[in-house]
């Protein structure tokens, strides 16, 4: 049994460490409420983009079809020979699963990609994937530090402008996108969506089968065109700002869930250890005892 001296020091250890789960348990909370509050609110605007980019791309197909006019480069198809994956993670651990579901997730999609025939490289958001993809070998040729230090929307311009011209310029074949989509402070669920190239079914959002406002209902000021080279670069700017949000708000839950469980677990641990270190005294001021009364019986014979 460890000596009363021993249990003492993991008793004060415990507590010390109670109370920085549970700081950091309230700042994580406090963040997560800023943080969830504005993914919330991005949301519907992201999703209607998508919808409106949708219809006019959608448009202008049917368009191209009888004109022959070329579309925005980024609505181009190809072969898929070389694939680029953007990895979301944390910057830190702490937060239970959250940097290890990231990870298999981005390793479901790099064996995917490679055994449809593709080149696979990366670029990471966070400092845990950085250093879980290197550690595996994998071809990062860009990092992206320091995003989620006051993230706003000039940081996601920052990724975009960096993810686009890769493909237009035909360096790689697709986008795809690998995060953490916020649902509760307890719940994430790991996503992943083909960014480029569009229309493939994962980018823009599409209508309902029974939307009341079909192509042919709207009418573009001052063309489609026109319009199509304004909601393009929106789409890309918002849907990435969209993704480090939810990736944001999904690291507080986690750490906040998690920090709560280090808490309740040090609770624990603190009773049973004062309950130890109880016994262990009660065991010794016994044996003190019988061996005063052995001694004074000893005396009386």
């Amino acid at each position: 049994m460890p000596s009363l001296k021993a249990i003492r020091k993991r008793i004060a250890s415990t507590k010390a460490t109670q109370k920085i789960t549970r700081a950091m348990k309230m700042v994580a909370g406090a963040k997560l409420t800023r943080a969830q509050q504005r993914i919330v609110a991005l949301r519907p605007y992201a999703v209607k983009t998508g919808e409106v980019l949708h219809s006019v791309s959608r448009t202008m197909n049917e368009a191209n079809e009888e004109s022959g006019e070329a579309l925005h480069p980024l609505l181009a198809r190809r072969a898929e020979k070389k694939a680029l994956v953007l990895v979301l993670s944390a910057d830190r651990g702490l937060c239970g699963a959250f940097n290890t579901n990231i990870h298999k997730a981005a390793e479901r999609v790099w064996a995917e990609k490679r055994a449809a025939g593709a080149e696979v490289v990366f670029a990471t958001v966070g400092r845990k994937a950085r250093e879980y993809l290197g550690r595996r070998g994998a071809n990062v040729i860009q990092d992206f530090t320091h995003i989620y230090d006051g993230l706003d929307l000039d940081k996601a311009r920052l990724v975009t402008k960096w993810l686009v011209p890769r493909f237009e310029k035909g360096e790689v074949d697709s986008i795809t996108l690998v995060y953490n989509e916020f649902k509760s402070a307890i719940t994430q669920k790991v996503t992943h969506e083909a960014l480029l190239p569009l229309g493939n079914g994962s980018g823009p959002a599409r209508p309902e089968a029974g939307d009341k406002f079909g192509p042919s209902d709207l009418l573009y000021e001052p063309n489609q065109r026109a319009l199509l080279e304004r909601l393009v670069p929106m789409y890309f700017e918002i849907s990435v700002y969209r993704a480090l949000l939810e990736s944001q708000a999904s690291f507080f839950g986690a750490q906040m869930t998690a920090m709560d469980s280090a808490t309740r677990n040090a609770k624990e641990m603190i009773a049973r250890l004062t309950l130890s270190y109880n016994r262990a005294r009660q065991a010794a001021i016994t044996k003190e005892l019988m061996e005063i009364i052995g001694g004074a019986e000893a005396l009386k014979d």
